[in-house]
């Protein structure tokens, strides 16, 4: 997986691109195709991952099959915490 971080409107100083790749790549990451068609026909995925130092982030991009470009990163909220954890626990 190749990531784009051209033009990103997030501090890269906050998170890392290490951390959204471990986000990305953690087995466990829940992933959503919003349920709303774009304009432009593009469309655009939102992920709550979790990195190898233990932090929970949520990010919103778009992919090809060979590249990811994040659009937006954070720390997840609370309530997003408590859905990866449940799903994660279904998991386990």
């Amino acid at each position: 997986m190749e990531l784009d971080l051209i033009d990103v409107q997030f501090d890269l100083r906050k998170i890392k691109p290490r951390e959204l790749e471990e986000a990305l790549e953690d087995p466990f990451c829940v992933r959503f195709l919003p349920d709303h068609e774009r304009s432009d026909g593009a469309s655009r995925y939102f992920a709550l991952g979790r990195t190898v130092a233990d932090r929970y982030l949520f990010l919103a991009f778009w992919t090809n099959g060979k590249a990811v470009r994040v659009i937006a990163a954070r720390e997840m909220a609370e309530s997003e915490q408590r859905f990866y954890d449940r799903k994660y626990a279904e998991f386990r």
